[in-house]
């Protein structure tokens, strides 16, 4: 991690330091890792403002963060919702992919509280029989996503002399 522009060096954030967070990015950590089985768990990180002020992201386990900054809540499902949008942005701004996609329609989905349970959205198909649709509740992912076929290699056309 580097500083930028003179600010303080950034943080890794502790277990248990912003404990309205622990919960949360354990639930998009077990989508992650449902989706990207080959990353690792994201982190907290904090921006020192002053003495007293630190701003808290949502990071690659290095530490590359983009993105809003985390703002504290009373609602977990506030929380919820807000560190899955954090994630979101890191994880598609730093590895230059959606995530998470639908296996349905391969559309990248976003959080969204649908009466107070946050949940991945998907915004459907580009035909009319291809309705937006709520795919799974976050940290849920694990039990609708299902592995993409591997492609099979074509065997090679061999001549016959």
């Amino acid at each position: 991690m580097s500083a930028f522009f003179g600010h303080p060096e950034p943080r890794l954030v502790l277990d248990g330091e912003y404990p309205c967070w622990d919960e949360p990015l354990a639930a998009v950590n077990r989508d992650l890792a449902a989706t990207l089985p080959d990353q690792r768990p994201l982190r907290l990180i904090a921006y020192p403002e002053s003495e007293d002020l630190e701003y808290v992201y949502v990071a690659l386990s290095k530490g590359e963060a983009h993105g809003n900054a985390l703002i504290p809540t009373e609602s977990a499902a506030e929380a919820l919702t807000a560190v899955a949008d954090a994630a979101q942005d890191t994880v598609s701004e730093r590895l230059w992919r959606a995530w998470p996609l639908c296996t349905v329609h391969d559309l990248g989905m976003h959080p969204r509280d649908i009466d107070g349970r946050p949940s991945w959205w998907c915004a459907g198909g580009p035909r009319p029989g291809d309705p937006a649709h709520l795919r799974a509740a976050i940290g849920e992912l694990d039990t609708v996503q299902q592995p993409r076929p591997t492609p099979r290699k074509r065997p090679k056309n061999r001549r016959l002399r």
